[in-house]
């Protein structure tokens, strides 16, 4: 297959996105194969090249995935774009060895290049003769399933869905003076094919609209910001308002921050909000969690299986089962069924994140958790969707059981030290809490804290449980994967309120 059809083939509008709506690993079968003459005789001549040096294992992880954008600002398109990401990840690994090398180019000639590269790296023992063992086809069980993708809509479609969600933000309020509006999505063909004979395909949407607003009230100006998202096709824009209410959400966002105060300094009981503070536990708790870092002996929780290293309160799942979820996985990047995992239970330390390469450490089964941004990166333990589960309490009496301290409804983000459990977090939305009621907003303030010590201090769980809108990406290593969290309203009972 020559450049020019590659060319071709990225310019269009790729008619296995409509064969994903019915059969998603069909539709990547078709890509790779089909147009992308990647055939079985293929694979296996790379396969045995990144054998060839006496690596004990081999993957190979195909991608060709299309993205676009669009931004809306001040009434005008600030860009449109569209991209196209396509190529091969080739793993060898040899006990401790991991090599690896990619492939931008899915000619045969580039991809053994590649596979020999790979294999250098990851040498020694006895070379295996790789003679083209059968491969078998798996059908993992489908967590996204839907029948029209927002990849389907033409730009004109997106231009206006934009323009009315910019329409509701300026009604909101005369004081908002600027709004922009973002639509991005996606649509992400992958095979991923091992020398144990495992072939996976599979079609990843992905969609994700937000918004961000300024109010101005004199010389006091203050952000708003608001986004939904997900593995979701256009039925979910068809079937609700989100428009109306990621406009609103900005908008009212932005407004209340015009009257909101200097939050109070110090240790103080911190109430986190339903869904969106599920960043916290993401960061303080979850990346901690991730087996990498305790095969290292690097994080807070290295060594710690089976103790308590939380409130009796917290039991908290890693899990990329999750239907239609930012987070959801068919299958990880290596070629693992996701599971749905629990980290701690009732305060104890059950176990971590596991790609293969830590399982084959901690002797234990891969838990789905092998995640990479592009076919450019090797695989790490990544969370999914990160969440603390439902509780007993209700959540109006959490806040009424508080005499003074700060309910936080959502975050811009943090920082986390893996080695002792340390954050920085910085509250978007929060209310000071007097006399057992939310009174004045608060901002320009941190949250500082330590990760085992807070889950310590976890009090009361509420029984509001809910995901996140779908909007949040982890970064690791420099690669960037996208994650859900959730969380009812928690109670902590002492964490420090810090002024920026």
């Amino acid at each position: 297959m020559t450049h020019e059809n590659l060319s071709a083939i990225a310019q269009q509008e790729v008619d296995p996105i409509a064969i994903a709506q019915v059969d998603p690993a069909q539709a990547a079968r078709d890509v790779f194969e089909r147009q992308m003459g990647v055939d079985a005789t293929i694979i296996r001549k790379v396969m045995a090249a990144a054998l060839s040096q006496g690596g004990d294992f081999a993957d190979l992880y195909f991608e060709y995935t299309l993205r676009n954008s669009v931004i809306l600002e001040e009434g005008i398109i600030k860009s449109s774009s569209k991209a196209v990401i396509m190529g091969v990840g080739i793993r060898v690994v040899k006990g401790e060895q991991t090599g690896y090398a990619y492939s931008e180019d899915l000619h045969l000639e580039p991809m053994l290049h590649a596979a020999k590269s790979a294999a250098s790296i990851a040498t020694g023992g006895q070379v295996k003769v790789f003679e083209g063992e059968r491969f078998n086809d798996h059908i993992p069980k489908n967590y996204y399933p839907i029948l029209n993708t927002v990849s389907d809509l033409e730009i004109s479609q997106k231009i206006a869905l934009l323009q009315e969600v910019e329409q509701f933000a300026y009604a909101h309020d005369e004081r908002i003076i600027k709004v922009t509006v973002t639509l991005a999505d996606s649509t992400k063909f992958i095979q991923v094919v091992t020398s144990e004979g495992v072939v996976l395909q599979d079609t990843r949407p992905m969609f994700r609209m937000s918004t961000q607003c300024i109010a101005q009230e004199g010389e006091n100006v203050q952000p708003g910001f608001a986004g939904v998202g997900g593995r979701v096709g256009r039925n979910f824009l068809d079937q609700s308002d989100h428009p109306r209410q990621i406009a609103t959400q900005a908008a009212s966002q932005a407004i209340l921050l015009l009257g909101a105060q200097q939050a109070p300094s110090g240790p103080m009981p911190v109430i986190l909000g339903p869904a969106q503070s599920g960043i916290l536990l993401h960061e303080a708790v979850g990346h901690p969690l991730e087996a990498d870092f305790n095969r290292k002996g690097t994080s807070a929780y290295s060594g710690r299986v089976g103790e308590k290293v939380a409130s009796e309160l917290c039991t908290i799942y890693d899990s990329g089962q999750i239907e239609y979820d930012r987070g959801a996985i068919n299958f990880d990047d290596e070629g693992n069924l996701p599971e749905e995992s629990i980290l701690i239970e009732n305060g104890m330390l059950k176990g971590y994140m596991q790609d293969r390469i830590s399982a084959e450490f901690y002797k234990t089964e891969a838990s789905g958790n092998g995640r990479r941004e592009s076919y450019a990166y090797y695989p790490l333990p990544r969370m999914t969707t990160t969440y603390l589960a439902n509780g007993a309490s209700d959540p109006e009496e959490i806040i009424g059981s508080v005499d003074r301290g700060v309910y936080c409804e959502s975050f811009s983000g943090g920082q986390v030290d893996i080695s002792n459990g340390d954050f920085v977090f910085v509250p978007t939305v929060a209310y000071l809490v007097e006399n057992g009621k939310k009174t004045h907003p608060l901002k320009n303030f941190t949250l500082i804290g330590n990760g085992p010590d807070a889950m310590s201090k976890v009090s009361l769980v509420g029984n509001d449980f809910a995901f996140s809108e779908g909007i949040w990406t982890c970064s690791k290593d420099g690669q960037g994967v996208p994650v859900g969290v959730g969380l009812p309203t928690v109670l902590i009972s002492e964490l420090t309120v810090g002024g920026m």
